[in-house]
């Protein structure tokens, strides 16, 4: 029956598995030491709702581990990464099955050993060719975006040779037992039985003598291979630290900073390493600088100073130093905000979400960014000037507005129109929060009016506030003046409620995400929903018929706030299916791959820093691509970006910038 010992001639195997005891305790130490650098950070709150976490572990597991959804975004890396992945998977298994079949004497024969065989051999050679794929991509190739340091060739280096070596003692051993007698067996471990065909020639006492050697220099690699990862905390050790990121990752709002207590807080923002909270660093360590984060950021894209990769790797080695100081008690901390990163690279950030959403192991690089943004603000006083106005402009006048909109009243586009203004003691069940941009620039007023007039053919009792509506504070609160965000936040909770107000319509998805993910924390606690899902709902109940055709080829521009942050893709969508001869061609970057329009993070009045192009430039080439006649969007920032970068290419008779509530209001039947 086909079968073979697991020490065939090797003698004192025990030793093997002290050795590899010995390894494993280097590497438990190794992140003991890494969970004390952790420890350095504040307290969070990550490690309640474990039974929540276990159930979106479990789901992510099979999701992004097992089937690889963020890795194959990006095809050749994520299949390179697959492959390893599950060669891995095989080889570890076969392991964990020959050292029980050998101490249990429970041998595995017949046709299962043959498959048994076959599979292990696979994996090992699935191994081995994702490592030629990754070294042909590190070192041949060389993607602009992938930052190659000298680990990753010491670990590929390692991997190979033990593979290689594993190969050639299979191959000594087949042709030392199964060559010449059992041939059939042989061929089902193609690895070693193509090597046993090359080693038939010699005698049997080289045939023990190399096979020997080569089994133990096999596992001596095997296990200091461990030892060195450990002793230099590889990147390998994302085997450990990925999944324990992965499980802590925060299950709220994405990119939501913690609230601070301005009056009694110890500091503001993050202005020391151990200002961030204990994830925050397990993050640092988790971020396996593959770059896929930078190739995503449109900040990077278009030649700014930022590289969310960068970023990431320079708070990591600003902790070591920070651990290497306390370890021998020095005073001489280095700085963090202005170096690590770079003043230039906090402002760059348009809070977009690309990073975190194509990150495979969840690295959260907004609150971070976010979090020295406040530092910045409220402790230095440091900002651009542009986001100096924009503050002022916010805390004097209630909007960031300046110009010709800071001339007109908040209330101005209700004019001559029969809308239920609420007043002190008024009412409303469901409320149109119109928002900033909606009501004061020009532009966008003209999507607000479609958007009443769509509510009241629809028969929708609404009301709106018009001069007593102020910001929703978003970007105060991305800008890092966090002070002003938490008055205008309690301001309008207090007025929302002192109006009984239940339902809340908005127009723009920065005011969305906020009111709905981030007023809770605060006491209010509201139904919102953005135009789009509103919209898209009185359609499938039949209030609203859209019969008037289109006849125009356009795409829709996934907003950043509306979409990755918020997950709202197909409602858009299903508003535009049901336009009579809307033909939408989608971008190649859309849904949660949508390129930003470069108006998030207050960057709509943050002076953009120079770079090779404009990040709204840059995607309206991506309109381009599609020969669409109209581009889509249904976010006021995002309209007002597109109108500026079509203007910039003098294209205003071909193409057009459109919200999708005025074309559902071109739709609706007169």
């Amino acid at each position: 029956m086909p079968s073979r010992e697991v020490f065939w001639n090797i003698s004192y195997s025990y030793v093997m598995y002290i050795l590899a005891a010995i390894a494993i305790a280097f590497w438990v130490f190794s992140i003991y030491r890494r969970y004390k650098l952790w420890r350095l950070g504040k307290p969070d709150d990550c490690s309640k709702n474990i039974g929540k976490r276990i159930q979106v572990f479990i789901r992510t597991t099979v999701v992004d581990v097992l089937a690889h959804r963020r890795f194959l975004r990006d095809l050749y890396p994520g299949m390179m990464h697959l492959i390893i992945f599950w060669g891995f998977v095989i080889l570890l298994l076969a392991a964990a099955i020959d050292a029980v079949t050998h101490y249990t004497n429970r041998h595995i024969i017949g046709a299962p050993y043959l498959w048994f065989s076959l599979i292990v051999d696979i994996g090992g050679l699935l191994v081995l060719i994702g490592i030629i794929m990754a070294a042909c991509r590190r070192y041949i190739w060389k993607p602009k975006g992938l930052n190659t340091i000298l680990d990753d060739g010491i670990v590929m280096a390692l991997i190979a040779v033990i593979l290689i070596t594993g190969y050639m003692v299979e191959g000594l051993r087949q042709a030392a037992t199964e060559i010449n007698i059992h041939p059939d067996w042989a061929v089902w471990s193609p690895g070693g039985f193509v090597l046993a065909k090359a080693f038939a020639g010699m005698s049997r006492d080289s045939l023990l003598f190399w096979h020997r050697f080569l089994w133990w220099f096999h596992s001596a690699l095997t296990i200091g291979a461990i030892i060195y990862v450990a002793l230099v905390f590889s990147k390998l050790q994302h085997i450990v630290i990925s999944p324990l990121n992965v499980f802590f990752r925060s299950l709220g709002p994405v990119g939501a900073p913690a609230p601070i207590n301005i009056e009694n807080a110890e500091t503001l923002g993050v202005g020391d390493i151990k200002d961030f909270t204990w994830k925050q660093l397990l993050d640092l360590d988790a971020c396996t600088n593959c770059g896929r984060c930078q190739d995503a950021c449109p900040a990077w894209a278009t030649g700014k100073p930022l590289s969310p990769r960068k970023v990431v790797q320079d708070l990591k080695v600003h902790m070591l130093k920070a651990a290497n100081n306390q370890a021998n008690q020095s005073d001489n901390a280095p700085t963090l905000v202005g170096e690590a990163p770079s003043e230039a690279e906090i402002w760059a950030c348009t809070t977009c979400g690309a990073c975190q959403e194509t990150c495979p192991v969840y690295v959260e690089h907004i609150v971070k960014i976010i979090d020295l943004r406040r530092n910045l603000v409220l402790a230095q006083s440091k900002m651009p000037e542009s986001a100096q106005l924009m503050l002022r402009n916010m805390q004097s006048r209630g909007h960031p507005w300046a110009g010709i909109q800071s001339l007109r009243l908040r209330g101005d586009w209700t004019n001559g129109l029969e809308l239920k203004l609420l007043a002190e003691g008024d009412n409303a069940n469901t409320l149109f929060w119109v928002g900033c941009t909606g009501a004061l620039v020009e532009r966008n007023v003209e999507a607000t009016l479609s958007m009443t007039r769509v509510l009241k053919a629809a028969g929708v009792e609404f009301g709106v506030l018009g001069d007593a509506e102020t910001c929703c504070g978003d970007p105060a609160r991305r800008a890092g003046y966090e002070f002003q965000f938490q008055i205008m936040a309690e301001q309008n909770i207090e007025i929302f409620k002192s109006h009984n107000i239940k339902e809340i319509i908005t127009s723009c998805p920065h005011c969305y995400h906020t009111i709905k993910n981030e007023y809770p924390r605060y006491g209010g606690d509201f139904k919102v929903v953005h135009y789009t899902q509103f919209i898209a709902d009185l359609i499938r109940q039949g209030k609203l018929k859209l019969t008037n055709e289109l006849n125009s080829k356009l795409t829709y521009h996934d907003p950043c706030y509306l979409g990755r942050y918020n997950r709202v893709y197909l409602e858009p969508r299903r508003i535009l299916q049901a336009i009579p001869k809307a033909k939408l061609e989608e971008m190649g970057r859309s849904r949660n791959t949508s390129f930003c329009c470069g108006g998030g993070g207050g960057h709509m009045w943050i002076e953009e820093q120079p770079g090779t192009t404009k990040i709204n430039q840059m995607r309206i080439e991506d309109v381009l691509k599609t020969g669409a006649e109209m581009v889509v969007t249904a976010c006021p920032y995002c309209l007002q970006m597109f109108e500026e970068s079509i203007e910039h290419k003098d294209m205003k008779d071909s193409l057009k910038a459109r919200d999708l509530v005025e074309l559902v209001e071109a739709a609706m039947k007169q």
